[in-house]
């Protein structure tokens, strides 16, 4: 397979869905009900479930906890992700900056 074959397979927003935070109209009073339930929910281990209540009510500090979680287990494109929806551009940035710099590092030793 041609390198331009290859390069025309890959989606054109790429290969990380990043959700849209904020997308189901709350009043302030159910945002802060979601926000308590959701860090609740973190603190007891329930990541996942905790993060999809951060993505809905668009809750940045806590994408940025559950992409820090995330990250500290390894998760990089979960945690690249969270980070994309909360958005925390330098967190973004760190992460792209490393998988750049190995990607470079199998092409150099190819």
């Amino acid at each position: 397979m041609k390198r331009r074959e290859i390069l025309d397979l890959i989606p054109k927003d790429g290969f990380i869905k990043v959700p849209e935070s904020g997308g189901i109209p709350l009043s302030p009073e159910r945002k802060v009900i979601l926000m308590r339930k959701g860090n609740q929910l973190f603190n007891e281990g329930e990541i996942e479930t905790a993060g999809r209540i951060f993505i809905t009510i668009g809750y940045t500090d806590g994408l940025i906890r559950v992409g820090d979680y995330y990250y500290s287990q390894g998760n990089a494109l979960e945690a690249l992700r969270m980070y994309k929806a909360a958005p925390a551009q330098d967190k973004v940035d760190m992460i792209t900056e490393k998988m750049a710099y190995i990607i470079r590092q199998w092409l150099e030793n190819k």
